[in-house]
């Protein structure tokens, strides 16, 4: 690397410094202003190159302005989590790396650095040794993933090949999820051929819970699909309950926990997932209550041959070790980021009680400010049993206008959703950054929105 390269690497650390020096004092979301300066990055194709270090010091100035500070200790908006500094310089890193973790003769550090991610990963959540897992983009592809597994176990057991013979003619699979369930799930059953609007949907109780005498008995091939973590109200599905009337070998039972699965890593918050590891699949965010970088979701499965089957392919110029675990045969992606380095440093560096410590103390930041909320004279929508507060500033013509006030006020950042017919700002807390201090800061500013609106 000659002394110019260095230096505009040199360039781009600096920057990436002082953006994050920035995050405790600057708002969360852009202004106006802010918004109007990134517009400073459009302008006419180039038609010869331009300096490197100019365009970057043009990216920094003008695309830092169009940012959302997530990164930063008073985003709570879309359960996003902030990276740690250690994951991201490992970030860093493996980007200076360059790997293709495909395979291990494209990269034999990323594909050795997935297997004890996955080894650590299935031991944080009590989960059997022996599962396969696969790390992608989110939730979405992860959810994806797990059910394409699913998808392939079902029909062999039939005597179908959907990876070969595909979904004309197939037998039917039935699909059972809550009215409660997340777009993404419903997403992946779009892809895959089995349709988002085909499926038996359970009703819940006030807390986004499935019925579990409105669970209709299965018959053949199903698919049911659980919620460790609802992703307004942060409550789970009685698993267990569900596990034990419901499971046979015809029937996969599948797991969203994209946020709510890392409680099984803390003693106080477990028993929400009680019977979790009963199921046969998850699918879970590293880029939430871990707090790693974006993007980073993984996929795990109990059947590791259900998974392989689902997502292997070859080639004849694919070259690998025989006998060692390939990141191709599990992920539906081949060229993909080390994401895996990540996770490794992540769990390296916390270790299981440090991992805890975040879940616990973003769960009493909610419990927290619901109590705030609630003596301010506003309602609480949900019970508070992990990171999630959906509160109710009243009408939803002031709920609405409150939601909006926080937002352009800038201390914070909360949206709005529906929840049970009624309009509701959501606070979603899981950054690693988050202190009392920055909850005490945020709150003052909403009580103060909500009380200058009538």
């Amino acid at each position: 690397m000659n002394k110019k390269e260095r230096k505009l690497l040199e360039k781009a650390f600096r920057d990436s410094c002082n953006y994050r020096d920035s995050l405790n004092n600057r708002r969360v979301f852009p202004d106006t202003h802010m918004l109007n300066d990134m517009k400073r990055l459009d302008f006419a194709l180039p038609e010869k190159p331009n300096d490197p270090e100019k365009i970057l010091d043009l990216l920094s100035s003008a695309g830092s302005q169009g940012t959302n500070a997530v990164a930063g200790p008073r985003y709570f908006g879309f359960v996003i989590g902030g990276s740690t500094p250690v994951t991201l310089a490992a970030n860093w890193l493996s980007g200076a790396w360059d790997q293709n973790c495909g395979m291990d003769t494209t990269s034999p550090v990323a594909a050795f650095v997935e297997e004890i991610s996955l080894r650590w990963l299935l031991q944080l959540f009590g989960f059997p040794a022996t599962c396969g897992g696969a790390f992608v983009t989110g939730a979405t592809l992860a959810g994806f993933t797990c059910l394409a597994a699913a998808r392939s176990h079902l029909l062999s057991r039939q005597g179908w090949n959907v990876e070969k013979q595909g979904l004309f003619g197939a037998p039917t699979i039935n699909v059972i999820v809550s009215e409660e369930a997340h777009m993404t799930i419903l997403k992946a059953f779009s892809m895959l051929g089995m349709g988002s609007e085909r499926v038996t949907k359970v009703p819940t109780d006030n807390m986004g819970r499935m019925l579990i005498d409105k669970i209709p008995k299965p018959k053949g091939p199903t698919i049911i699909c659980v919620q460790a973590g609802d992703v307004n109200s942060g409550c789970f599905d009685p698993i267990d309950e569900i596990i034990k009337k419901s499971k046979s070998d015809d029937v996969w039972i599948h797991v969203d926990g994209a946020f709510g699965l890392w409680v099984l890593v803390s003693s106080r918050y477990k028993h929400l997932g009680q019977g979790i590891e009963k199921a046969d699949s998850w699918s879970v965010d590293a880029h939430k209550w871990l707090n790693v970088p974006y993007d980073s979701g993984i996929a795990l499965v109990k059947d590791a041959e259900a998974l392989r089957s689902a997502m292997s392919i070859s080639a004849s110029y694919i070259t690998s070790t025989p006998g060692k675990r390939q990141p191709i045969e599990y992920t539906p992606e081949l060229s993909r980021r080390a994401r895996g380095v990540e996770i490794w440093t992540a769990i390296a560096s916390l270790g299981r009680k440090g991992i805890a410590e975040i879940v616990e103390r973003t769960c009493a930041h909610a419990q927290n400010a619901a109590k705030r909320l609630t003596d301010a004279g506003y309602e609480i929508l949900n019970d508070v049993v992990i990171n999630q507060v959906l509160v109710s500033f009243g009408s939803t013509e002031k709920t609405e206008k409150v939601i909006k006030a926080i937002q352009e006020d800038g201390t914070c950042w909360c949206g709005g959703t529906k929840w049970k017919g009624r309009t509701a700002m959501r606070i979603s807390i899981c950054s690693w950054a988050t202190t009392d201090e920055d909850m005490d800061k945020s709150l003052d500013a909403i009580i103060r929105c909500a009380n200058g609106i009538d």
